[in-house]
């Protein structure tokens, strides 16, 4: 009997942050397969005897290809009743939700998707700020900072992305937010930009720093480290203390 797929977003890693639904989905999954963001306490929502598979991937480790994890996917549910497909933050945000989907779709399997809490909003609630505000940030956008060959993507919007007006969050952006940051401000937008830098957001290790666009840009640039983040920037993200 073909099983059918849960694609499950566990929110930014605080099994707090889990909706309802998908704690009932994780209670009652016969296989999840699991990104490595949504590892450790995550996880002892699974039932007893589930299998655990972990397919994540994160920059600068070794990590199953994309083609790779669909396939498994698919696998396992072609033998399984209920599969749990576990993905870091909202799964339709940068998490290559569309290629499993399609996978899923050739292969003639049902699935479900069911939200979760992204890390723009995360960050944004642990550093005490609103995302918009009346007047002042009538706009978000969430940008990749991470093109297919771990690069700055191509076509990017500078001038959309240089908008005073709008907060911005930028996923996986350490390696090239020095970068960014040159080309916004040459497209306009002011060094001088608050930003903020939320690394390991709702982790025990969560590590919030409030800059501007250009001091971030030329800390970032000379400072190692493998923490999960995302960087936002826009009147917002100004330091109030």
């Amino acid at each position: 009997m073909t099983g059918f797929v849960s694609f499950v977003s566990s929110g930014p890693g605080d099994p707090e942050l889990l909706t309802l639904k998908a704690v009932a989905r994780l209670q009652v999954a016969d296989a999840v397969l699991f990104d490595d963001l949504s590892s450790g306490p995550i996880l002892a929502h699974v039932r007893a005897g589930a299998d655990l598979v972990s397919v994540g991937k994160r920059a600068g480790r070794v990590s199953p290809r994309q083609a790779e994890v669909s396939r498994l996917l698919v696998d396992y549910a072609t033998t399984h009743a209920r599969v749990v497909r576990l993905k870091s933050g909202d799964s339709g945000l940068f998490g290559r939700l569309e290629e499993e989907i399609e996978a899923l779709s050739v292969a003639g399997i049902g699935y479900e998707i069911i939200p979760g809490v992204t890390s723009a909003c995360a960050a944004a609630a642990a550093a005490g700020i609103p995302l918009t505000r009346r007047e002042l940030a009538r706009r978000v956008q969430f940008v990749t900072g991470h093109g297919a060959t771990g690069a700055l993507p191509d076509g990017l919007n500078f001038a959309a992305l240089a908008d005073p007006s709008a907060t911005t969050v930028v996923y996986m952006a350490r390696r090239t937010f020095p970068e960014l940051a040159q080309r916004l401000i040459a497209a306009g937008l002011p060094g001088t930009t608050p930003a903020l830098l939320a690394e390991s957001v709702s982790h025990p290790d969560q590590r919030l720093t409030r800059s501007t666009v250009a001091e971030l840009a030329a800390r970032i640039a000379t400072e190692a480290s493998n923490a999960p983040a995302v960087i936002l920037y826009g009147a917002l993200t100004a330091d109030r203390s």
